[in-house]
């Protein structure tokens, strides 16, 4: 295949959408620090669009807010990079898009904006599926560490596309 992508993201968003596709469900992926990466990936695949209909790149709190509706109070409180706000995000992304089930992804890509609590290469994922109690949490914290921009982009992609995979019910190790 010809692609600007390197061949594990694609061989990772070829078996999310083989694996959904037979599945018979339909996906969608709220991101942030991965800013369309995921999306990327999974367009790259002929016939994606027969589980991937759209996702979010909701890079800003207030594209977060206003796509998303994920509530400023809790942006403000826990901070975009947590797990409050992903979870609202993929709930707020399975809301808006009618999807089976959605993969929220914030988190600190660098050089900058890392914090000794949050520090660079700190992303958190959050996973919601269609007909789920809201109170079922699937959202954990990866600390990925300082391998640069795009290294912490590409390790955060293939965590959310494997948490797109049906079955997933944690983040892989």
């Amino acid at each position: 295949m010809d692609s600007i992508l390197p061949a594990e993201l694609l061989a990772a968003a070829r078996r999310a959408v083989d694996a959904n596709r037979d599945a018979g469900r339909t996906i969608t992926v709220a991101e942030s620090c991965t800013g369309g990466l995921v999306s990327a990936a999974l367009t790259e695949i002929p016939g994606a669009s027969d589980v991937f209909t759209f996702g979010f790149v909701t890079y800003a709190n207030d594209a977060k807010h206003a796509l998303l509706n994920v509530s400023t109070d809790i942006i403000d409180t826990f901070g975009a990079v947590s797990v409050a706000v992903a979870w609202s995000m993929a709930q707020g992304a399975l809301a808006a898009s009618g999807a089976d089930v959605a993969v929220a992804i914030t988190g600190v890509a660098g050089p900058g904006g890392g914090t000794l609590k949050k520090p660079v290469g700190t992303v958190v994922f959050a996973r919601a599926e269609k007909g789920d109690d809201p109170a079922n949490v699937v959202a954990d914290r990866r600390d990925f560490g300082d391998l640069g921009r795009g290294g912490v982009r590409l390790q955060a992609a293939l965590c959310a596309l494997e948490l797109l995979l049906p079955g997933a019910a944690t983040l892989p190790e």
